[in-house]
């Protein structure tokens, strides 16, 4: 993995020759419970000269940085069938009639053109208030046509940072678990859904799978050896490591914020119970102990209190304990069946519970307050997990085609979207962080 990123980023060169944070002005607050999507036309990119074979990228690019403001929630990226602009017009401000976007109804423009050399593109992007007609925005970029993902993902996350004040989500990616080969075996992809690697082929069952804090690590159990086996894989290298393979169950781990600790379920005393070990594998504290069964570890930011899902009060509910008061308080109280819990960067549980016999999404406040359903009568939704802002969440859902697919959504449930459309089933998200260079 280090070798491709080595490959994406020796060639890229990214300049910044106008714009920046909108002149102060917050043009989306995302922080607002009542956010309006903002609707924005983007427009192909104009092909500006060079090797004819790649006007094709004048739609390809146009068509990535789309997806990407579709799926954040931000904008509503308007139909280019609206589009009543000539493909003469220009991507600078003198060169583009403004009057023909707002009559559409666009609040901004995205203008791109590019220029192609051998299998190397030279771009340049541009923001327009359409109303102003000021420049908001401005890059120039160069890397081969073989990045264009990244490169697009690149100038998109800028300009969410420039109009939110937060970087946005697009160069960060999803771990999951697929079955499209019969076996569950551990896939990577962009945040997105696009770029699809198979991480394991063990022809086994693989469960779990957690990003570290950096990104740079992946925790995960496997039955390959006939046994419940926590890795801990190395994805820029491609090291596998066992972590834990004592007697028994070795199951549903998870990283302390400080990625120097983790914890799991083991049943060496007998009854399944969740310790704290080292990135070497090595037992630290017990965390756990009780006739029930305690799983699915997670922690809150500070590291200092972790949410867990226990049957000692007869049916599987959430609890928290805290670590330095060790005190454990229940969670959950309503539904039969509550499962899953992560708990966001922004101090957020988010978790699956069964009403009815049917499985959704719900967060709630650490202390108990505020519960939220997010999803609603579509089919069953489980295995929710955080993006690495908290400002995201992803899970699978089965509420297409009748197998689990991969969705994305705002914090607060708005915008769910598909990412993974592959054969078979996409089970158990985790959202991490691309590793910083």
């Amino acid at each position: 993995m280090n070798r491709i990123l080595a490959c994406i980023l020796l060639p890229f060169l990214l300049s910044i020759f106008h714009g920046g944070k909108a002149e102060g002005k917050l043009y989306v607050d995302i922080t607002s419970p009542s956010m309006r999507k903002i609707p924005i036309a983007i427009p192909d990119f104009k092909h500006m000269g060079g090797n004819s074979e790649h006007r094709y990228l004048g739609r390809t690019l146009a068509d990535i940085i789309t997806n990407d403001f579709t799926l954040s929630g931000y904008f509503r990226t308007l139909d280019r069938t609206s589009f009543i602009e000539g493909s003469e017009a220009g991507i600078t401000r003198e060169h583009i009639q403004f009057r023909d976007w707002s009559i559409i109804g666009a609040d901004l423009l995205l203008k791109g053109g590019f220029e192609s050399i051998g299998n190397q593109i030279r771009a340049e992007v541009r923001l327009f208030d359409v109303l102003s007609t000021k420049q908001l925005y401005g890059k120039r970029f160069v890397g081969s046509a073989d990045q264009r993902r990244y490169l697009m993902h690149r100038v998109g996350n800028d300009i969410i940072l420039s109009l939110t004040g937060h970087p946005g989500p697009f160069l960060t990616r999803l771990a999951f678990v697929g079955t499209s080969t019969r076996h569950k075996e551990l896939y990577v992809s962009d945040f997105d859904g696009h770029n699809v690697k198979q991480i394991t082929h063990y022809s086994s069952i693989t469960l779990s799978p957690r990003w570290s804090p950096s990104g740079s690590r992946m925790i995960y159990t496997s039955f390959r050896d006939s046994a419940t086996i926590l890795f801990m894989h190395d994805i820029q290298n491609g090291l596998v490591k066992k972590l834990s393979d004592r007697k028994g169950l070795n199951i549903a781990a998870a990283w302390m914020p400080s990625g120097q600790e983790l914890a799991l379920t083991l049943t060496i005393s007998g009854n399944p119970d969740i310790f704290l070990i080292d990135t070497n594998g090595k037992i630290l504290k017990r965390l756990t102990k009780n006739w029930g069964i305690d799983v699915s570890p997670s922690f809150s930011p500070d590291g200092k209190k972790m949410a867990f899902v226990s049957n000692r009060s007869g049916s599987p509910q959430i609890y928290v304990r805290d670590l330095e008061a060790n005190r454990i308080e229940r969670l959950t109280f309503e539904g039969n069946y509550n499962t899953s819990p992560a708990w966001s960067k922004l101090n957020r549980i988010v978790f699956a519970g069964s009403r009815d016999g049917r499985f959704d999404i719900y967060t709630i406040s650490p202390d108990g307050q505020d519960l939220q359903q997010i999803t609603h009568n579509q089919g069953n939704n489980e295995d929710p997990c955080w993006s690495p802002d908290g400002r995201y969440m992803a899970f699978s859902s089965n509420r297409v085609d009748g197998n689990y697919h991969i969705f994305i959504a705002n914090a607060n449930g708005e915008n769910q979207r598909q990412v993974t459309f592959a054969q078979g089933d996409q089970l158990s998200p985790s959202w991490g962080d691309r590793v910083k260079q």
